[in-house]
């Protein structure tokens, strides 16, 4: 069975819900073990000050607290001479957490993870667990022979021998920002997840939506909304929605890190502070070539742990989570010049944009920003303008679709990029704090390995 390897516990990132300055790496959480459990743990960061009290987060944590103390020494794999002559124990439900952005989903988790007695946990951003899943299925599919005319080959469907392989490698999967945009995750996740449940796996997720909302609007969505019950019946529905984001709570800030085109003299600005951060790299600045699953991408401005790029290299090229996750394990700092505004004309590269925030922000990579309008008003949902109108209705033709019904979709409409910029601007809040500018140092700390 193909391996593929999921971020180790000391590659966790940092947390992505932070409730209260300096407190804001996963090695916190564990670091003292006297605590019996996760929320012992929480009781007391509310105690010394270090988390501000908030009831919502305690009501989630008690019942995570619960799903830690019945995992206690559980596994997924009992021994031979156990399954020769008893039944596999029932697994116990899962969690889904969800709520707004910024409420503290992701902190929960990862104390409820720090704790959890099993060697066999693996905790992952849902986007990168579900890449791994079809890096999986294709290996599996170009490893099976040739089928002949009129036979079977031996896995018509690869979808089963790769959730047996994840169910090996973990009891326990703790999956941050469970949402499904894509239409090839959709199809999958009812089979995936149905035999990952059945070889006794438990999940515990977090996400800014509800399991009935979770792909809303999306194409062929009546294939996927099977999995929402599936979803519910191995999962407790948890709500933790405060109406606080605490990632724009008032904190130190790094400097000025975002800028406006409109500055003057602002391009020789952002060229001086990339000058006086590559001075202190032990290289020099020049193009550089990144190889990802055999595929060349190009930067043209990088030094050491440093890149200069514009949006344009960036979110107007076909690049996805996997390019930005090699940009993430090489650099700790990106320049992004030029975002113009984000209107519906340019939703394929508002999503790039999207994407590219969640993995730098999960991997606590660094940003400099230079842009056309401030953060909050980067994204325009305006329906007035013709909006990529003939190469939607080329689309909509390919797939057979009437355009009366298919407006409403989210592939067109642009809801789920409306949706998902909520959480931009709240990451991009946070990312321009000092605390997070110094989490992001490589410089200083030993650089995480990010698989």
């Amino acid at each position: 069975m193909l391996k593929v390897k999921y971020p180790s516990r000391a590659s966790l990132k940092a947390l992505s819900d932070i409730p209260s300055e300096g407190y804001s790496a996963v090695e916190d959480i564990s670091a003292n073990s006297s605590f019996s459990g996760p929320l012992e743990r929480y009781s007391s960061l509310v105690r010394d000050g270090s988390l501000r009290e908030d009831d919502h987060q305690k009501a989630v944590m008690q019942k995570l607290d619960q799903l830690h103390n019945t995992l206690r020494g559980y596994t997924n794999t009992p021994s031979s001479l156990f399954s020769k002559f008893f039944t596999k124990p029932k697994p116990p439900k899962g969690c889904y957490i969800y709520g707004d952005v910024g409420t503290g989903k992701t902190m929960v988790m990862d104390m409820f993870y720090s704790h959890v007695e099993t060697e066999k946990k693996k905790r992952v951003h849902f986007h990168d667990f579900m890449l791994d899943v079809h890096r999986r299925i294709h290996r599996l599919k170009q490893s099976m022979p040739k089928r002949k005319t009129g036979k079977m080959a031996k896995y018509d469907d690869p979808i089963a021998p790769v959730a047996e392989g994840i169910s090996e490698e973990a009891c326990l999967l703790c999956f941050d920002e469970f949402q499904v945009t894509d239409i090839a995750d959709a199809m999958v996740l009812k089979q995936l997840f149905e035999k990952l449940f059945s070889n006794g796996v438990v999940v515990v997720a977090t996400s800014n939506r509800p399991p009935h909302d979770l792909y809303k609007t999306g194409l062929q969505r009546v294939n996927f909304v099977p999995f929402i019950a599936v979803l519910e019946q191995y999962c407790q529905t948890l709500c933790l929605d405060s109406g606080i984001d605490y990632r724009k709570r008032n904190r130190p800030s790094a400097g000025k890190l975002y800028f406006l085109s409109s500055e003057p003299d602002v391009e020789a600005k952002l060229d001086t502070m990339f000058d006086d951060l590559a001075f202190k790299q032990d290289d020099i600045t020049r193009p550089r070539v990144l190889n990802v699953h055999g595929r060349k991408v190009r930067l043209d401005k990088t030094c050491g742990t440093i890149v200069d790029c514009t949006f344009e290299e960036l979110c107007d090229r076909p690049l996805g989570a996997s390019d930005y996750l090699e940009i993430s394990r090489l650099f700790d700092t990106v320049f992004i010049r030029h975002i113009p505004l984000l209107t519906l004309n340019k939703k394929t590269q508002a999503r790039r944009f999207i994407t590219l925030i969640d993995v730098l922000y999960d991997h606590r990579v660094r940003v400099v920003i230079l842009a056309d309008r401030p953060f909050e008003n980067i994204f325009e949902h305006d329906h007035d303008g013709d909006h990529d109108h003939d190469e939607s209705h080329v689309l909509m033709d390919d797939l057979g679709l009437k355009r009366d019904s298919a407006s409403g979709l989210s592939i067109f409409s642009g809801e789920e990029e409306v949706f998902a910029f909520q959480r931009t601007v709240s990451r991009l809040t946070e990312m321009q704090t000092e605390q997070y500018w110094i989490d992001g140092d490589r410089s200083i700390k030993p650089q995480q390995k990010i698989v």
